[in-house]
């Protein structure tokens, strides 16, 4: 046997192993989700029932079919009118309804969670290799009880599309492939109240680092988008915002964006919050832009991503915490940088066992009051320490690529 055989099997079986255990984990993950989950009352299946309209070659944008084709697979309830988010979404959850809703619900489960283990595999290539193999494993079954992530897996929200977006239009960027990184990160828009603030902060960057194709990608995307919906119902943007209003109408006050706590500071008073609230957005985008523009010789792109995403969050009129599955940018760099600097992986495993028990804790009251408030305290956490951490920077560095996975 060569000398350099054996550890060439250790790794594989290493590699192996681990896939067997995320595996399993994900596995029974999802169906224990099922299991106690209702997906007939459930976000997945206004997902499903998208996918399968346009399977079918029905308009999810037309109340009535929307309502049908609710009935036929069982729905309790309907309480949108239509499909809530842009049309053009509905052509990525095609491969949904291309089997029964509950063998569906059980597969996306398993798939979004192999979306969070390759995102961090990747992310953390970044860094030393030992901490690398160390970190992964235990980062997973972290993130895994998450608050926004483990209600996300238990609603069958489709999060994970938009991470997956986010991960690869990072790689596109890494291997200066500007132009394709732009029409990828345009796929956010898909869902405005969370994509628009990115796309918007996002754009400030690339106009910071003055990459132009980027945001010439963004613009091609976003046209390809919106001429795909018009070619299903032409009437499609006016009907979506008819629909969100009335949606974000029955949720004011119950989330932690700056409306919300515009309204209630407001005494639920429309017109004033309508004021404060756009003020306050348009503070905290002006300061989360000039953040960048100042910093912009020495912060990474994923380093950049780490304070878009929380400001995103904030910066916006609808979003639920289960909208913070993006936040695994941020959590996975805090991770990885903690260990880099004190030396310990005690120190890192102690802020994700605190990140854990504090979203928890804002998950039970939202189960309890039905109001969405306490998430506010993840998106500080978040934020304060990428603030923080990248305060310590003595020299500015240059992006390093991300090596192949």
């Amino acid at each position: 046997m060569k000398p350099s055989s054996r550890p060439t099997k250790i790794k594989i079986l290493g590699a192996t192993a681990c896939l067997i255990i995320l595996m399993t984990a994900f596995i029974f993950n999802s169906l224990q989700n099922l299991s106690h989950e209702d997906y007939h009352s459930s976000n997945f299946l206004k997902f499903w029932v998208a996918g399968h309209m346009i399977l079918t070659g029905q308009n999810p944008y037309d109340a009535n079919q929307w309502y049908e084709e609710h009935l036929k697979v069982g729905a309790t309830q309907v309480p949108d009118k239509i499909f809530l988010y842009l049309l053009p979404q509905a052509y990525f959850l095609v491969p949904l309804a291309l089997i029964p809703i509950s063998e569906s619900f059980i597969i996306w489960g398993i798939i979004s969670q192999a979306i969070i283990a390759a995102t961090c595999f990747i992310l953390l290539n970044q860094f030393i290799k030992s901490e690398r193999n160390r970190l992964f494993l235990p980062l997973v079954f972290f993130l895994l009880f998450f608050g926004p992530i483990y209600l996300s897996l238990q609603v069958g929200s489709i999060g994970a599309i938009a991470l997956a977006v986010l991960m690869v239009a990072v790689l596109m960027l890494e291997r200066k492939k500007s132009f394709l990184a732009g029409i990828v990160l345009s796929i956010l828009i898909l869902k405005p109240s969370q994509g628009l603030p990115i796309i918007f902060l996002g754009g400030c960057w690339f106009l910071f680092k003055r990459d132009w194709k980027v945001i010439f990608g963004m613009g091609s995307g976003g046209l390809i988008l919106l001429l795909s919906g018009l070619m299903v119902d032409p009437h499609w943007i006016q009907k979506f915002l008819n629909n969100s209003r009335v949606v974000s109408d029955r949720t004011l006050g119950l989330q932690s964006n700056i409306y919300g706590f515009a309204y209630l500071g407001c005494n639920k008073d429309i017109k004033c919050m309508g004021i404060t609230g756009t003020i306050g957005l348009i503070i905290l985008l002006v300061l989360g832009g000039y953040y960048l523009w100042r910093n912009r010789e020495w912060l990474t792109t994923w380093e950049a991503i780490d304070i878009i995403v929380p400001l995103g969050f904030v910066s916006t009129i609808y979003l639920w915490s289960y909208d913070q599955l993006l936040y695994i940018f941020p959590i996975i760099w805090i991770t990885a940088k903690l260990v880099e600097r004190t030396k310990s992986y005690l120190i890192a495993f102690l802020f994700l066992l605190g990140l854990d028990i504090l979203s928890f804790a804002a998950l039970l009251a939202l189960a309890k009051t039905h109001e969405d408030l306490l998430s506010i305290s993840t998106t500080i956490l978040i934020l304060g320490m990428c603030l923080c951490l990248s305060g310590l920077k003595k020299e500015p560095p240059i992006d390093k690529p991300i090596p192949a996975a």
